[in-house]
């Protein structure tokens, strides 16, 4: 497993994003962060790993190297899917042939595209089984969309979503659903005729919710907004890769999907988890019928349970997961830190703070 995870940077004094990613940068080493497409966003990549506890290790190596690199410069950074208080300065593109590319093709897309996410790599040999097994694990990720849900504020407005991120996502061209495909040589050569249709520039700009990487062996989990806590990323990939584990030995057993499967059904689950969060109903991934998110993600987890047992992961994930359903949504924290003295700069300290304490 491996996890890369994406920042905000942020003015200790204002509260407002500070497009000072290359300064933060510069004070790190090259293995492990990276610039992202606007100058106040940053990215850490971890090394992979085998379990969860070394996801947790690795995640907090990485983002105590970026708090202490950020420090003597008077910003903080912070993991969220958006920022309650943006600032014009928030929106600078970085420099670089690729990201001109991004701004002069893709306009408002590229202009807007100050949102982060927190994606999950798994590793899986075979391509073949590995493209028909993420197209049955679609069906379950938006569950993990709404435990992740972080980015209720767009532009120092409160959009009404508990992931406004998600919404956002979905603009570029090859965002969302992945497939229908039957092959690992289907998916490639569709991913080749995007490329020559001219509306993306390489193979890296296939945005599938969930992805096959083109260069190692491993699938991407793409869908989920950047989380403050440490905790909820790790519940993140455990489940991913329970989800990951359960579907291969499935397609290779030729077990049939329990998943709902339909396309438009699929858009209106991801559209229900960027809304609800974890404070509201989310469709079942088998019936598509709402239940409130505590009764499906605990149904969730149940199912899954063999498959979290084989792995080791049973006891860190369903822990996790309870203490995730007890305190609520990173959105729903963040609209309380604002609303009890109507003061943004409270959400963004409380961002902040549990990105510190992870």
């Amino acid at each position: 497993m491996g996890v890369e995870e994406e920042f905000l940077v942020v003015d200790l004094e204002s509260r407002r994003l500070a497009p000072l990613a290359q300064a933060v940068l510069n004070r790190l080493p090259q293995t492990g962060f990276a610039a992202e497409l606007q100058r106040s966003v940053v990215e850490t990549n971890s090394t992979p790993v085998e379990d969860l506890a070394g996801v947790r290790a690795e995640l907090v190596r990485l983002r105590r190297a970026l708090q202490a690199a950020g420090e003597p410069l008077g910003v903080g950074v912070m993991a969220s899917g958006t920022t309650p208080l943006a600032g014009v300065e928030g929106h600078t593109i970085s420099p670089g042939d690729r990201y001109r590319y991004l701004s002069d093709a893709y306009r408002f897309l590229a202009q807007e595209q100050l949102i982060c996410g927190a994606q999950v790599h798994v590793e899986i040999d075979d391509r073949d089984v590995a493209v028909l097994a993420v197209q049955r694990v679609e069906s379950w990720v938006p569950v993990l969309l709404a435990l992740s849900a972080s980015s209720p504020y767009w532009q120092d407005a409160d959009t009404g979503y508990a992931s406004s991120r998600a919404l956002a996502w979905q603009r570029w061209p090859t965002a969302g659903a992945v497939g229908p495909f039957s092959s690992a040589a289907e998916y490639d050569r569709t991913a080749k005729d995007l490329v020559a249709s001219g509306v993306i520039e390489d193979v890296g700009m296939v945005y599938f919710d969930i992805r096959l990487s083109a260069h190692v062996p491993t699938v991407e989990l793409r869908i989920c907004d950047s989380c403050p806590l440490v905790d909820d990323v790790v519940l993140l990939a455990g489940l991913f890769r329970a989800l990951v584990v359960r579907e291969s030995e499935a397609v290779m057993k030729g077990v049939p999907s329990k998943g709902e499967g339909r396309l438009a059904l699929l858009r209106a689950a991801n559209w229900r988890a960027a809304r609800s969060g974890l404070e509201d109903d989310l469709l079942s991934p088998v019936t598509s019928r709402p239940m409130s998110a505590p009764k499906l993600i605990t149904w969730v987890l149940e199912d899954l349970r063999p498959t979290l047992e084989e792995l080791g992961d049973w006891e860190t994930v369903s822990e996790l997961a309870d203490e995730a359903l007890r305190r609520g949504s990173s959105a729903a924290r963040q609209r309380g830190a604002y609303a009890r003295n109507g003061c943004p700069q409270d959400a963004v300290d409380l961002l902040l703070r549990e990105t510190r304490q992870g």
